[in-house]
């Protein structure tokens, strides 16, 4: 038996057991991440991501969505494909290459004691 709600029927339920067929690349809007800088000097933070037919408005709808409640004073949006990113499995692509151990402050540990060593080594061949 039909629904007689109108909402119900509007939605046309007699469609939805029907087989999907997958969209076309041109049948959905581009997904953009939105950064948002809260207040001057702070950094940009990732809030979520959208779906907009152009930047101008992701813009608009990334000032909707995320920036209407709260403090704002900057707004970024960016192609999602625009995005590279590395996986957490590459962890070994940031360990540095050398031992820059003298970059760092515990380089300088024992720094006496290595000064000492290198004057006594140079002692004997002064005259």
């Amino acid at each position: 038996m039909p629904s007689l709600d109108p909402r119900i029927a509007r939605a046309e339920p007699e469609l939805w057991n029907q087989p999907q067929r997958p969209l076309e690349p041109l049948e959905h809007w581009p997904t953009y991440e939105v950064f948002v800088q809260r207040t001057r000097g702070s950094h940009a933070q990732h809030v979520g991501s959208l779906h907009a037919p152009d930047p101008d408005m992701a813009l608009v709808l990334a000032k909707e969505q995320y920036a209407r409640r709260s403090q704002c004073v900057a707004l970024w949006v960016v192609p999602t494909e625009a995005i590279l990113w590395t996986s957490p499995n590459d962890e070994d692509l940031f360990q540095p290459a050398t031992d820059k151990s003298y970059r760092e402050p515990q380089g300088y540990l024992n720094t006496r004691e290595r000064l000492e060593k290198f004057r006594d080594r140079l002692q004997p061949l002064s005259p």
